[in-house]
């Protein structure tokens, strides 16, 4: 593969129970890309698991169960949708939307941006649980 080639950026959400699953259903659906996948969990809520991987663009065909597309704020580790950072910024400019507003990141490290079901903004803090690569060296946090 061409690893110049644009990835794109997904979650799968999952449990503890779930979790060896659903990495096994990841890596037979895509080609993950460096074959690495982080385990992040919801640190108000430990048994909720996010996979974060990148797969290829063209791959993207295909997709998985609770499973999103997500953007990153790499300088902050901030995890985002695009309708997420809408609301964001909707939010923090007094009902407006603006594409020139500027967001505070550091206000937002180590998060995960989602909206809910009520289109209300979900700020979830989020921690590293541990590196999954595909050749089962998994790397835990320490």
């Amino acid at each position: 593969m061409d690893y110049k080639a644009k990835k794109t950026l997904l979650c799968t959400f999952t449990n503890e129970i779930d979790l060896h699953k659903t990495i096994e259903t990841i890596e037979s659906t895509y080609n993950v890309v460096n074959d690495k996948i982080i385990i992040l969990f919801n640190v108000e809520e430990s048994e909720k698991l996010f996979c974060i991987y990148n797969i290829f663009e063209e791959e993207h065909v295909t997709q998985l169960p609770k499973t999103i597309l997500l953007h990153r704020k790499k300088e902050t580790n901030t995890l985002y949708t695009i309708n997420s950072l809408n609301k964001l910024v909707w939010t923090l400019n007094d009902g407006k939307y603006d594409k020139s507003f500027k967001i505070d990141w550091k206000n937002y490290k180590n998060t995960l941006l989602l909206i809910k079901q009520n289109s209300d903004l979900l700020i979830i803090n989020t921690k590293l649980l541990l590196v999954h690569k595909s050749n089962n060296d998994s790397v835990e946090n320490k």
